[in-house]
């Protein structure tokens, strides 16, 4: 009510004695309603600096709202006052949920109903008026505390806001001075990062074409499939996620082990892996096999959902120079350095021979075809080589290697003469 002129002057005059009293009553009331709480929220019980401050919120949130009352102050003029707000960012501070922190209004207002309001009586001298008074103080008492609890959820929120803000610089900065090799205190490093930094880590990078990618939903699944069901995880943008495993012992990284966690992947989503290596030293290193990982991924085009740096290791330290790769493939394959369907089923079977070192039989189950059909391609490579598969092995297994992980990057489009 903005003023008084919808009641009666009986009325109106009650209203101002009855809130008069009340407020006079106000410390004891205060205290009262501070005990009611803390039996009903055992958090703020043994935390002396939450409780003052919630007797605090009690005491400035009673005497605003019975004051407003008295002086016929519209409830939309109410404020939260500063004690209310400053026990809203203490919640925000201990990790209290907004609901816990709501449940405090929801308590106080519980209180007037049960404590003060049901008091009326002994107050109000005349019964006939008790009725309406009763009515108004709880209307009033509601519309208050309505206002102001949505005044404390917001300054939660926004308390709530700056905290995960400084946490988030924090953690970054820490990253980055790990990664950058400075010297760091260990255990405060540690306690930042909510990360233990000794034993074995393992590095990944998570990244999507999509901005609504749930990467750190995949970030998870990578830590628990390494071992890990608390990796780090600091993104890096809206796309790319960076994430860090610590175990006690180095993680399996094998193919039989990723395969499995590719299924579980959004298909927008790729996964690259660093080595696992031990200490800061590991964190730093690892992190960088997987950022050379994806380098090569996306240079090649690779489908593959998730790739570890073991799987591309040779090929990285080949591919630094991507003109050099280039030309070297072109010297070592001739015309069958050509993109094309054919030639990449030569360079295939080619490349499968050489791994089984000279297997044929082996060479054809690993390609699903038949052993005549290896030889066939096999023979065919060696025309378009210029060169029989016996010759600098060494170079043309690597030089094949190159074009099966990077394909277009390092093939030419037209036909090269043969050396």
């Amino acid at each position: 009510m903005s003023d008084w002129d919808d009641i009666p002057d009986s009325l109106a005059t009650e209203l101002r004695r009855t809130t008069a009293e009340l407020m006079r009553r106000l410390p004891s009331y205060a205290d009262d309603m501070l005990e009611y709480i803390v039996e009903r929220i055992p958090e703020v019980a043994n935390d002396d600096e939450l409780r003052g401050l919630t007797l605090g919120s009690c005491s400035s949130n009673l005497e605003a709202a019975l004051s407003m009352l008295r002086n016929g102050i519209d409830v939309s003029a109410a404020v939260a006052p500063v004690t209310a707000l400053e026990h809203a960012r203490a919640m925000a501070a201990r990790g209290h949920s907004v609901d816990v922190m709501l449940r405090f209004y929801r308590l106080g207002h519980a209180y007037a109903s049960e404590r003060i309001l049901a008091r009326l009586d002994d107050l109000v001298p005349d019964p006939a008026l008790t009725v309406e008074l009763v009515s108004r103080l709880q209307s009033y008492a509601f519309a208050y505390i309505d206002r102001i609890s949505s005044e404390v959820a917001a300054e939660y929120m926004a308390e709530l806001d700056r905290l995960q803000n400084r946490a988030r610089a924090a953690r970054t900065d820490a990253v980055r001075r790990l990664l950058a090799g400075d010297r760091i205190d260990l255990r405060r490093a540690e306690s930042t990062l909510s990360h233990r930094l000794t034993g074995w880590q393992t590095a990944f990078v998570c990244w999507s074409d999509r901005d609504d990618a749930d990467l750190a939903r995949v970030g998870r699944a990578v830590g628990a499939r390494l071992g890990s069901d608390h990796p780090l995880l600091v993104p890096d943008g809206t796309q790319t996620l960076w994430g860090w495993t610590a175990t006690a012992s180095a993680p399996t990284i094998t193919r039989a082990v990723l395969t499995p966690l590719g299924t579980q992947l959004p298909a927008s989503v790729r996964i690259s892996l660093g080595r696992p290596a031990q200490g800061p030293t590991g964190f730093r290193d690892s992190h960088a096999q997987a950022l050379r990982t994806r380098r090569i991924i996306e240079l090649g085009g690779r489908q593959a959902p998730v790739t570890s740096y073991d799987e591309i290791a040779l090929v990285d330290v080949l591919a630094g120079d991507l003109d050099l790769a280039r030309a070297f493939v072109s010297a070592e394959l001739g015309a069958l350095a050509t993109a094309g369907r054919r030639e990449d089923e030569e360079r295939q079977a080619l490349l499968a021979v050489l791994d089984a070192q000279g297997g044929l039989a082996t060479a054809a189950d690993a390609l699903g075809i038949h052993r005549n059909t290896v030889l066939q391609r096999v023979r065919r490579a060696e025309e378009r080589r210029g060169r029989r598969a016996t010759e600098r092995v060494a170079e043309l297994h690597a030089a094949l290697r190159l074009a099966d992980v990077l394909g277009n990057a390092v093939l030419t489009t037209e036909e090269t003469p043969s050396p």
